[in-house]
C-alpha cells in the first residue's frame, strides 16, 4: 500500500492547504483509536512549536483524541526531542508534536510518537493511514467515556533537568560565552535557560517567535545570524537549532560553521576514549562525507551507512546495537539519552569536551577535513533514466576513474522526479568531470 499522508517524518506539508483542521481532527482519531490498548484512561502529550497554525492544528487534534476517548496534556511549544521524553516519563500512549521542523512558517506537519517515546513504524503508520480514509462515526466514544483536556504546567523545568543530567555532575559551563540561536521557534524558552543554569554566558538570538518568523533568516538552516553575533560578541561557540530543536548546528570562535560531520567526529571519538560507545562504531547516512569516514577509520571506529532519513538512522542503530548515528544536517541521535534528534543535547556533548580540552572550538570541532563534494540534481519527465545504457556506463566509467578515491551516490528524490548525483573524492577537479558525465548522460536519456 502506498502512503498517502506520512512521508519520512509524520506528516507534512502548506498549513490548511494540506495540513487542515479537518485533517488534524481526523489524525487524531484515527491515531487515538489505534493506540487504544487496555481498559486504561488513555492519553496524549501534544507539544508544538511556535508557528501560528500550531493554535489551529492544536484544537483540531484535541477535538479529535477526546472524541475517541483519549485525555489530553498540552504543553505548549516544546522542542520535538522533549515530547518524546514526555510521552514516556508520563507514561502516555502517544505523543504528538505539531512542527515542520526547519520548513518556514506557512507548512506545518504532524509527527507522532508511540508510549516508548519512538516514531511510528510504518506499519503502525498503515493502520492511521486506513482509518483516515474511513468514517469513524461508528467508533466515537459514548458520551460518558468522552476525553478530558488540559494544560500542564513543569514541563520546561523536566527537560532541562533532563538535559543538564547528560553532562557529567561536575561539568559547569562556567567561562564560556555561547550565543544560542533558537530560531524563533520550539526551544526558545528551555535551551537559554537551561545553559545559563549550566554556568554559561549566554548570548539569545531567535527567541522572539511571532508566529511568522521561525526559521526566517535565522537558525540551523541560515547560520549567517549567528556567526556574525558571534564575531561581534568576542563569543567561544555559537549553538543553532532548528524551529523544533532536533537539529543542531555549530560556529566556532571565528564564525565559521561546524556540520553534522565534525559534530559526530567530536563526539564519537570523546566516547570511544572514554568508552562510552556501546560498540566501536556509529551510524551516518550516504549523505556523510567520505573525510568523516576515514577520520573514524584511523581511530578504530567503523562507519554504517543507512539511507538518507533520521528514522533509517535511528532503525540501524537499534537492530545493530550502536549508541551514536546522525546526519551532516546536525540531526544527531543519542540512543543513551534519547528516542529521537535532540539538538540541544548533542551540543551539550560537544560543549563537555571544550570544558574538558580547554581549547578553542576551531581547533576541537575541527577533525578531519571535508573532501570535495559535488552535488547535481536531474529533472525527468516520466520513466527510468538509471536504464539507460549510456547512464549506466557513465556510472561505471566514473566509478573506475574515481578508483577507491572517491565515491559516486546516484538516487531518485523519494519527494519530486530528480535524480541526484552526487560525487566526492580527493581532486575536484575529477570529481567535478566524472559528476558532470553522469548529469550529461541522465539529461540524454531525460529528454529521450
Amino acid at each position: 500500500m502506498s502512503r498517502k499522508y506520512f512521508g519520512t517524518d509524520g506528516i507534512r506539508g502548506r498549513a490548511n492547504g494540506l495540513i487542515t483542521p479537518e485533517l488534524a481532527l481526523k489524525v487524531g482519531q484515527a491515531a487515538g483509536l489505534v493506540f487504544q490498548r487496555g481498559d486504561h484512561r488513555h492519553r496524549v502529550v501534544i507539544g508544538k512549536d511556535t508557528r501560528l497554525s500550531g493554535y489551529m492544528i492544536e484544537y483540531a487534534m484535541v477535538a479529535g483524541f477526546t472524541s475517541v476517548g483519549m485525555d489530553v496534556l498540552l504543553v505548549g511549544p516544546m522542542p520535538t526531542p522533549a515530547i518524546a521524553m514526555l510521552t514516556k516519563s508520563m507514561r502516555a500512549d502517544l505523543g504528538v508534536m505539531i512542527s515542520a521542523s526547519h520548513n518556514l512558517f506557512e507548512d506545518n506537519g504532524i509527527k507522532l510518537f508511540g508510549p516508548q517515546g519512538f516514531k511510528l513504524s510504518d506499519d503502525v503508520e498503515k493502520q492511521i493511514e486506513q482509518l483516515l480514509d474511513e468514517s469513524l462515526d461508528r467508533r466515537l466514544a459514548q458520551s460518558a467515556s468522552l476525553g478530558r483536556a488540559r494544560r500542564i504546567d513543569g514541563v520546561h523545568d523536566r527537560y532541562i533537568e533532563f538535559a543538564k543530567r547528560t553532562l557529567p555532575r561536575d561539568l559547569s559551563l562556567d567561562g564560556l560565552r555561547v550565543v544560542v540561536d533558537c530560531a524563533n521557534g520550539a526551544a526558545y524558552k528551555v535551551v537559554p535557560e537551561a545553559l545559563w543554569e549550566l554556568g554559561a554566558d549566554v548570548v539569545p538570538i531567535g527567541v522572539e517567535p511571532d508566529g511568522f518568523n521561525i526559521n526566517k533568516e535565522c537558525g540551523s538552516t541560515s547560520p549567517e545570524a549567528l556567526s556574525r553575533k558571534v564575531r561581534e560578541m568576542r563569543a567561544d561557540i555559537g549553538i543553532a537549532l532548528d524551529g523544533d530543536a532536533d537539529r543542531v548546528i555549530l560556529v566556532d570562535e571565528r564564525g565559521h560553521i561546524v556540520d553534522g560531520d565534525q559534530l559526530l567526529a567530536v563526539i564519537a571519538q570523546s566516547w570511544k576514549e572514554e568508552g562510552r560507545l556501546a560498540k566501536p562504531g556509529i551510524v551516518t547516512t550516504v549523505m556523510s562525507n567520505l573525510g568523516l569516514e576515514r577520520f573514524l577509520q584511523g581511530h578504530g571506529i567503523s562507519m554504517v551507512r543507512t539511507p538518507v532519513g533520521d528514522r533509517y538512522v535511528l532503525e540501524q542503530m537499534l537492530s545493530g546495537g550502536y549508541n551514536l548515528g546522525g546526519e551532516p544536517s546536525g540531526h544527531i541521535i543519542m540512543s543513551d539519552y534519547s528516542t529521537t534528534g535532540d539538538g540541544f543535547v548533542a551540543a551539550l556533548q560537544v560543549l563537555a569536551v571544550v570544558q574538558k580540552l580547554r581549547r578553542p572550538v576551531s581547533e576541537i570541532c575541527r577533525r578531519f577535513d571535508p573532501l570535495p563534494q559535488i552535488l547535481k540534481n536531474v529533472r525527468y519527465r516520466s520513466g527510468k533514466p538509471l536504464d539507460d545504457a549510456e547512464v549506466k556506463s557513465a556510472i561505471t566509467d566514473g566509478e573506475k576513474r574515481l578508483n577507491g578515491h572517491g565515491r559516486l551516490l546516484i538516487r531518485p528524490s523519494g519527494t519530486e522526479p530528480v535524480i541526484r548525483v552526487m560525487g566526492e573524492g580527493d581532486d575536484r577537479i575529477l570529481v567535478e568531470e566524472v559528476v558532470d558525465n553522469i548529469v550529461s548522460a541522465l539529461g540524454h536519456a531525460a529528454a529521450a
